[in-house]
């Protein structure tokens, strides 16, 4: 009589370097397109509230804009974006999510005020330069790399 034994476990073999790279242009692609369309968002909306209800209140646009892009980037990013690599409970990922988008409006809002208020810059250009181009890029910077290596990041299997 032959006795079976189920054959180990074959561990997942990783993509080779071709088809990672085509994941991170994927990816990238699908971050600069939602991040494109927060962008409009968020610029149009600062705009908006600058020249109507809050002309005096350049920050505090800038914070209201930034939080209706961010309810438009979450589902943009947790459905086209990182829809592979979910691995949290939704409530934990929105949460990192707002707290990541929190560090990137500190980053915009900092640069905005620095220029405004600081350095005496008040025009609406100049405005514009430092919360909606220095301060977008390097929110987006510090963004793209909390999404990708804390929010979004892949459930990790642990062996039994």
């Amino acid at each position: 009589m032959t006795t079976i034994t189920p054959a180990a476990p074959v561990p997942a073999e990783r993509p080779g370097a071709a088809q990672r790279i085509r994941l991170l242009l994927s990816e990238v692609g699908a971050f600069g397109l939602v991040g494109a369309i927060a962008f409009v968002i968020d610029v149009g909306g600062y705009n908006l509230l600058r020249f109507t209800v809050m002309p005096d209140s350049v920050v505090w646009a800038k914070v209201v804009s930034v939080t209706v892009a961010t309810a438009f980037a979450y589902a943009g990013h947790r459905y086209l974006t990182f829809r592979s690599r979910r691995g949290r409970p939704v409530l934990g990922e929105a949460l990192l999510f707002v707290v990541a988008n929190a560090g990137g409006l500190l980053i915009s809002a900092a640069c905005l005020y620095v220029s405004h208020y600081v350095l005496g810059f008040t025009s609406t250009l100049a405005d514009n330069i430092a919360g909606n181009v220095i301060g977008f890029a390097l929110g987006t910077l510090f963004r793209y790399l909390t999404y990708r290596f804390v929010v979004f990041r892949p459930r990790t299997e642990v062996p039994a």
